[in-house]
């Protein structure tokens, strides 16, 4: 018990300093050279930094490394919950159709609205006009979620019923794409690959409280999901109240997922392969453990991506959907090939 334990110590402490590493790499690289010293003196604001040096990391990376670290730690957390109350290896953070309805608000904004506000109004569809778009369609499917949980007993049901709400929004989606205009598609198709580095400090100061709340109420839940790990029978039986565990789960998964699509657009791959990355590098299914290990991984996968998507001394930036599906691809072929491995991590 005692290895255990000083095994899980080391392993968190290695994890601080790779993602403190990585924060402060993030900070470095770019395509404007920036030393060592100028990070800093900026950083410590010493008052030797230079003025473009300073706007350069406080205006724009540091934030982006901030919604790195945030965005990582709450789509890893939300995949975490969603895995372990479904039961199901593959499940990820939008399976209930949050990144959907997200999809669908902004769809609406920059393609519905198009014939009305035409090509001089899409200088007003930028920053928070986007951001509320898709917070009211993401919350728009969690409520409708949080009915139906209420009425249905069968989980299974509830995720087969959120799988054909993203599709069936996905068609609606498809639909305004084909009738819309060649630049606000082009608008919209720029958000759905998402970003990290169009958020501001002001949204900083309302995306990072929105998700604290979200990833306390994941905390809240520590108990109930290790007992979900068995069933809900098996929760039942413990004196777990199902339905308003699940309640909170999914309030928890979708104020994580549904605000960092709404800031940084759809980032995909992370929420599904984090977790099986925790559970493989700290060999646990406990929560108590598994979840500060998925939320450091996954701020260590997404600075990973940053770093790689800016392809440092380049003008140019990778999508990050494009980096994070490089990244997670590979573990998602790994988990469908280790069946065996899968059922032994599921109980």
């Amino acid at each position: 018990m005692y290895q255990r334990k000083n095994r899980f110590a080391v392993l968190v402490f290695l994890m601080v300093i790779v993602a403190g590493f990585l924060f402060f790499l993030d900070l470095l690289l770019g395509s404007v050279r920036i030393s060592l010293h100028e990070v800093y003196n900026v950083i410590f604001n010493t008052g030797a930094a230079k003025e473009h040096f300073t706007a350069i990391i406080k205006d724009f990376r540091l934030p982006k490394a901030i919604t790195a670290v945030s965005a990582g730690i709450a789509l890893s957390i939300s995949g975490l919950q969603m895995q372990t109350l479904f039961r199901n290896p593959l499940a990820g953070p939008y399976v209930l159709g949050i990144s959907a309805g997200a999809s669908l608000g902004v769809a609406i904004l920059v393609l519905g609205f198009s014939s009305f506000l035409g090509i001089a109004g899409l200088r007003g569809l930028e920053g928070w006009s986007l951001v509320f778009a898709a917070w009211l369609g993401s919350g728009s499917i969690l409520f409708l979620i949080l009915v139906i949980s209420l009425r249905v007993r069968d989980i299974m049901t509830i995720l087969i019923l959120g799988i054909m709400f993203g599709s069936a929004i996905s068609a609606i989606v498809s639909i305004l794409q084909y009738f819309s205009e060649e630049t606000m598609l082009k608008v919209f198709v720029v958000w759905t690959m998402g970003s990290l580095g169009t958020v501001s400090v002001s949204q900083l100061k309302i995306m990072v409280p929105a998700l604290a709340v979200g990833l306390l109420l994941a905390i809240i839940t520590i108990k109930p999901l290790n007992a979900f790990l068995m069933g809900e029978n098996y929760a039942r039986s413990l004196g777990v109240s199902v339905r308003t565990s699940r309640f909170i789960i999914f309030i928890s998964t979708s104020m994580l997922a549904g605000t960092t699509t709404a800031f940084c657009g759809p980032i995909g791959f992370i929420g599904i392969a984090v977790p099986h990355v925790a559970r493989l590098i700290f060999n646990t299914t406990d929560h108590r453990k598994l979840l500060p290990a998925t939320a450091l991984i996954g701020s260590i996968v997404l600075l990973l991506s940053d770093i790689i998507s800016h392809l440092p001394g380049k003008d140019f930036i990778l999508p990050i959907n494009s980096v994070t599906a490089l990244i997670g691809i590979p573990v998602v072929i790994w988990i469908i090939l280790k069946n065996r491995g899968i059922k032994g991590s599921w109980g």
